[in-house]
């Protein structure tokens, strides 16, 4: 079985928690890789104060005046790539639970533009106001972990805000998936337990709700490089159970460096196989 390669997250210079390299060194890499498509998806800018700490706001997403430029930057290199590497323009929008309309602004100024979105939950309320799931091990207990009392709550919110997302998502116009679907495993191996029945739990209900949306997920491999996590971001039974519903399942590096481009490719393939087999 011939896979088509496609890699549908990605990042570049214009993440300041990445790498400043120009993103000729990631599309050469996958086109060496012999990849076919290969997906720009940023962080677009976040609404002011999103988060308590500004020098962590400056970290996670570019300020809103870079945008423009960073849009220009992405079709410039659809335009260089052209009859070699099908590059696509797209933005790793946030789920900003409150906060919707920001979001719908960018979607109205740039869905013209816009061939991909990579749909993420990163925030969940907190004692702070809202805390990132994905930034420390030692702030998730801080924030996140105290706030809610125990893993099985946090896990819950964090599944509830997953199926908020895809509710959004259903009536974006572009091609739109939902981002590491299991990013709340991120430091699994040194936070308290999660209990696997409650993921498979919340994940089964989630994948009737991503047919009925027409919103799709991003296999996203990067948690294989974190060595708190040591997996892919989408449990092998969950994305065999979305290949058969139809749900489309896009592979995504989530490189923030040119050398995580292709990362765990060969786990992805592996799947797309079995559900063949």
């Amino acid at each position: 079985m011939t896979v088509y390669k496609w890699d549908g997250h990605t990042h570049t210079k214009f993440c300041y928690h990445g790498s400043s390299d120009d993103q000729e060194l990631y599309l050469d890499r996958a086109a060496e890789l012999g990849f076919e498509r290969y997906t720009i998806s940023e962080h677009p800018p976040l609404p002011e104060g999103w988060v308590d700490s500004a020098q962590l706001m400056k970290e996670l997403a570019m300020p809103e005046s870079e945008l423009p430029a960073y849009m220009a930057y992405a079709q410039a290199m659809k335009r260089k790539y052209e009859g070699k590497l099908e590059v696509t323009v797209g933005l790793e929008l946030d789920y900003l639970h409150g906060a919707l309309p920001f979001t719908e602004r960018i979607v109205d100024r740039w869905h013209n533009e816009l061939e991909d979105v990579v749909y993420s939950v990163h925030y969940l309320p907190s004692a702070g106001g809202r805390s990132c799931i994905d930034f420390t091990a030692d702030d998730f207990r801080e924030n996140l972990l105290s706030y809610y009392g125990t893993m099985e709550k946090v896990v819950e919110e964090y599944y509830n805000h997953v199926e908020l997302a895809i509710e959004w998502a259903a009536k974006l116009p572009m091609r739109k998936r939902i981002g590491h679907i299991n990013l709340i495993e991120k430091f699994r191996l040194v936070l308290p337990e999660v209990d696997e029945a409650q993921i498979e739990r919340r994940l089964k209900a989630i994948v009737p709700k991503l047919v009925s949306a027409g919103v799709g997920i991003d296999v996203n491999t990067a948690g294989l490089r974190v060595p708190t996590c040591g997996k892919p971001y989408v449990p092998e039974w969950f994305l065999q159970e979305c290949l058969r519903s139809g749900v489309s399942c896009i592979y995504g590096s989530d490189s923030h460096r040119p050398d995580h481009v292709g990362t765990g490719w060969e786990w992805y393939e592996a799947q797309l196989k079995l559900s063949q087999s």
